[in-house]
């Protein structure tokens, strides 16, 4: 089918935006990237304006919410309408895992719970825990850089990190033949859970830096993240995410990537092999978007 679609990405040029545009097309696929800057098209959730023109000819979308933002459903409400409009027949929607557990009203359900009312188009929902990339593009990397710690008050708790690879390729799999895994719900996973401890361990031996663990106090901690810029009500959700950490709620380990994709999910051995990652863990580097 993918010969006739064209795919629309959001968020194009984020951690699992410029891993898809280029799986698809190296499977012939008409891609369109999107976003506020570097991408085929501009789109920017807060100015409805960019909506049409991303969407226009568009069968098939990713749907990646914005980062930091957990008032954006009536925003993605008015997109999808956008989008049947359009006649896009397929969305894929980024979410998290553990938002299947999550009240109606949370961003990410509702917008889950909105995909499975609308007749109009099918729909494949990703679940992925804490991305591997966190420590070296994102989440973890600035405090990793500048003073070697992973801060998170979660103390043995557990985690089945996942590499954004592996979100690519499921969703990949699902933008390609939408018809296969319409209304699946992939929960993805990497194939052991870690603590932050052993992360930090498994860090220091591949870079040769003292990189440690700071169980911060819970309080300390959101209130660092508010200092450094992030939404109140998205630092309380963190605090959450952080609690779900602790107790080893997502330490679980599924079989949906190897399911999808047919190999098993890239282990954080693997993802420090890249010498990337070792690189950006070692030097001041841009930090990328969600």
């Amino acid at each position: 089918m993918h010969s006739m679609s064209t795919i629309l990405i959001l968020g194009g040029t984020g951690k699992t935006g410029r891993r898809i545009a280029p799986r698809l097309r190296s499977a012939g696929a008409t891609v369109r990237t999107a976003s506020r800057n570097g991408a085929d098209v501009r789109f920017d959730w807060d100015d409805a304006g960019t909506y049409d023109a991303a969407l226009s000819g568009v069968d098939v979308v990713y749907l990646v919410p914005p980062a930091l933002d957990l008032g954006y459903v009536p925003r993605a409400l008015a997109f999808l309408d956008r989008a049947e409009a359009a006649g896009v027949r397929h969305v894929t929607f980024l979410s998290a895992r553990g938002v299947d557990h999550a009240p109606p009203e949370a961003a990410h359900r509702a917008v889950e719970l909105e995909l499975g009312r609308r007749t109009a188009l099918t729909h494949s929902i990703l679940r992925p825990g804490w991305f591997m990339q966190d420590f070296d593009e994102y989440f973890f990397a600035p405090a990793i850089v500048a003073e070697g710690v992973i801060q998170m008050p979660v103390g043995d708790g557990r985690e089945a990190f996942i590499h954004a690879d592996d979100i690519a390729e499921v969703a990949v799999a699902t933008l390609l033949d939408p018809d296969a895994h319409a209304g699946a719900e992939y929960e993805l996973t990497g194939p052991e859970a870690l603590s932050l401890t052993q992360v930090a361990e498994r860090l220091s031996t591949a870079t040769g830096r003292a990189i440690r663990h700071d169980d911060l106090p819970r309080a300390d901690w959101i209130a660092g993240l508010e200092a450094g810029g992030v939404p109140a009500d998205y630092a309380a959700m963190l605090g959450v995410l952080a609690d779900a950490l602790r107790a080893s709620a997502t330490a679980g380990v599924t079989r949906d990537v190897e399911r999808v994709t047919g190999h098993a999910p890239r282990s954080f051995d693997a993802y420090l092999a890249d010498p990337a990652v070792v690189s950006a863990l070692t030097a001041p580097s841009a930090v990328s978007a969600a």
